[in-house]
């Protein structure tokens, strides 16, 4: 399976493509843009939503459902959220169909079915969530409120890429309303650490944490934070964000509360997310040109055992073993799958189970009966080891560790070795051009030298490091005094 899988050196757009699709986790489906997350993609994304889940109830959230549907007068209330998706969005304007009276095979649009109002499918929820706190909020008793839901969105993005940039995606978003601007600075700050935390302990990713410049902020966010994450081609890649979105929504939906002062005031309100483009992100962090590399803290299943055998009676004995080694592993909380299929030869299973990231695959043939030994191999290494039956639950627990710390640290070093400080404009536009990474370099502020350097180099601000800097700080590209220590580098 694996020779036919491009190089990341050759082409690392097709060889991603090409292994979301191999490695059977989704595929384009019928609606352009759209993706079908097949099983076992779905079971990565169930992993990562439960962990994710239990981090944030840890810290006070509860889960929601709001529609999907949100009426256009609604959307329009908040004027920059408004327009800052109001390309991206997806309108309903009628309810029903009806059949074409020139041709009964085919049905067309009722035009006697025309909403009377517009129904934006949501690109985001602030909107119909801001509304609905409206009625849940009247005084200081009724704050905080930390809600988040688990949903679909719709944005429709014209350059397309599975789990990347679809039209659709699936997602969390929290909202949080405050009685005052601190509580929600320090609320926005914290999912951000979480998100970062993630990153690090389950995704084995490490991020760089910062806030967005103005013009990549969220549309209707005072301030953004956000972490950046460095992908094996160079490029960066947001993987999570948290915004104060200071009393802009409250003001926009009339959502006061009364203080205990009895004092009315607007609500301070906070929106944070992240989306299956994790997904992406996990697959461009470790994989090779064998396949997917997964942490085994989010794979579907940490074990495999293939059985090798010839005959019926060499199966039974075999599978019996298995199934001892199958309840010692789930004792032990490791997830682990039995690969009973006669359908496919254990080689090809091999490269299977390679391509699709299982962190550890178990062999067992009548010789490993005999010498009571298993063959054991690391997905992330490729190393072999015989491994004494009576050692395998031991063995088994310390290497998923190490495989966990190994994926961090070797991505952790690659973000170290591709994170480069400049002396000049020009070393810059080489370094952009001809090795990418993360440039940190300082910055004066301004509109102006963002927009002409994202034009000259397609490279953007990632995020501000610091808004401390040395006096005598120059920007990397005007010259003049800076303001802040940014990171740059080419984004997908």
């Amino acid at each position: 399976m694996s020779k036919h899988l491009t190089k990341r050196s050759d082409n690392y757009s097709k060889w991603y493509n090409e292994l979301v699709v191999k490695a059977d986790l989704a595929e384009n489906a019928a609606v352009r843009g759209c993706m079908v997350i097949k099983p076992y993609g779905y079971a990565i994304w169930e992993k990562m939503q439960s962990e994710l889940d239990k981090m944030f109830k840890a810290t006070g959230h509860e889960n929601a459902y709001f529609p999907l549907l949100v009426p256009k007068h609604l959307f329009e209330a908040e004027e920059k959220n408004a327009e800052g998706f109001a390309k991206e969005c997806a309108v309903v304007t009628h309810y029903r169909l009806k059949t074409d009276e020139n041709d009964k095979s085919k049905l067309i649009v009722d035009p006697e079915a025309k909403l009377e109002e517009e129904l934006v499918i949501r690109p985001t929820s602030e909107a119909i969530i801001w509304n609905t706190y409206k009625n849940w909020i009247q005084s200081y008793r009724d704050l905080p409120i930390k809600i988040n839901q688990w949903a679909n969105v719709v944005r429709w993005e014209m350059r397309t890429r599975l789990f990347l940039r679809t039209a659709e995606f699936l997602w969390q978003e929290g909202h949080t309303a405050h009685a005052t601007k601190q509580e929600a600075l320090e609320e926005a700050q914290l999912m951000n650490s979480i998100y970062a935390k993630f990153a690090k302990d389950f995704m084995a990713m490490p991020v760089i944490e910062g806030t967005k410049s103005e013009s990549e902020k969220f549309a209707g966010a005072e301030e953004t934070y956000c972490i950046e994450a460095l992908m094996q081609d160079g490029k960066a890649l947001q993987a999570g964000t948290s915004h104060f979105l200071g009393q802009n929504f409250a003001k926009a939906f009339d959502v006061k509360y009364t203080n205990q002062e009895g004092k009315q005031d607007y609500v301070w309100a906070t929106s944070w997310g992240v989306s299956t483009r994790l997904m992406g992100a996990l697959i461009m962090s470790h994989s090779d040109d064998n396949g997917l590399v997964l942490p085994p803290k989010l794979a579907p299943y940490q074990v495999v055992i293939v059985p090798i055998y010839r005959n019926d009676e060499q199966f039974n004995q075999i599978s019996e073993k298995a199934q001892e080694i199958i309840k010692e592993l789930q004792d032990h909380n490791i997830s682990v799958k039995f690969d009973d299929r006669d359908t496919h030869k254990p080689g090809w299973k091999f490269a299977e189970y390679e391509m699709k990231g299982v962190p550890l695959r178990i062999g067992i043939g009548p010789k490993d009966l005999e010498n009571k030994t298993v063959e054991l191999v690391r997905r992330d290494t490729l190393s072999k080891s015989f491994i004494k039956q009576d050692e395998l639950i031991d063995t088994v627990k310390q290497t998923l560790t190490d495989i966990q710390i190994n994926l961090f640290d070797k991505a952790q070093k690659f973000t170290k070795d591709n994170t480069r400080q400049v002396k000049s404009y020009e070393e810059f536009k080489s370094l952009i051009e001809t090795k990418g990474g993360f440039v940190e370099a300082y910055w004066d502020g301004t509109a102006e030298t963002e927009e002409y350097i994202k034009k000259d180099t397609k490279a953007t601000i990632r995020c501000i490091l610091s808004t401390e800097v040395p006096e005598s700080s120059k920007c990397l590209y005007s010259q003049n005094k800076a303001v802040a220590k940014v990171l740059y580098a080419k984004a997908y």
